[in-house]
């Protein structure tokens, strides 16, 4: 009579044997990693490719202009008389 009863949850059959679990199934946590991974690597690359698309097609950056009093000192340290003086 104890024989005909079993447990569901059990990982054993009545005969003491252990019952393999057929089922098999993706961990999560590796779909998870996955999916993450695969999010940070399309937008390092995107920012890549923008960033040398950008590199290609404008033009480099123009110098500020210097002051004609920032001139003025220049010329003066090197020795060079400031014209107009």
């Amino acid at each position: 009579m104890a024989e005909e009863f079993s447990f569901s949850d059990s990982p054993f059959d009545g005969k003491g044997n252990v019952i393999k679990d057929e089922t098999r199934g993706f961990n999560p946590a590796l779909i998870v990693l996955l999916v993450v991974g695969t999010i940070l690597f399309i937008f390092l690359a995107g920012n890549y490719a923008l960033y040398m698309y950008a590199q290609k097609t404008m033009p480099p950056r123009k110098k500020k202009p210097i002051s004609k009093k920032k001139m003025k000192r220049e010329k003066l340290k090197q020795g060079v008389s400031a014209p107009g003086e």
